[in-house]
């Protein structure tokens, strides 16, 4: 991949993974799909620091594990999963911004 395509291709996918998180807090998107769209995200997961992708994989791993219950359990909401998600991304894009 050449180095002009990179970020166009992470700054891709990063929008891509913010419309899954809008569409997650719409109940629009099972977890597991977003888990898989976020885990294919290569690019983007490359082209930012590595605790970045340590971050979401840690939200992804509890927002999957609080699917499993019906109601809003009081160690994972997902509510506020889905907020720290959207906030991921903002920092995601503040970051690839300043590449």
């Amino acid at each position: 991949m050449t180095p002009t395509a990179s970020p166009s291709l992470a700054a891709r996918q990063l929008q891509q993974l913010r419309s899954g998180f809008e569409q997650l807090a719409r109940q629009q998107l099972a977890p597991a799909a977003l888990g898989q769209q976020a885990r294919a995200a290569t690019a983007l997961l490359q082209a930012l620091p590595a605790r970045y992708g340590e971050v979401l994989l840690n939200l992804l791993d509890r927002l999957e594990s609080s699917a499993l219950f019906t109601e809003e359990s009081c160690s994972f909401s997902q509510k506020d999963l889905t907020d720290n998600l959207l906030l991921w991304a903002d920092k995601a894009q503040a970051q690839l911004d300043k590449s």
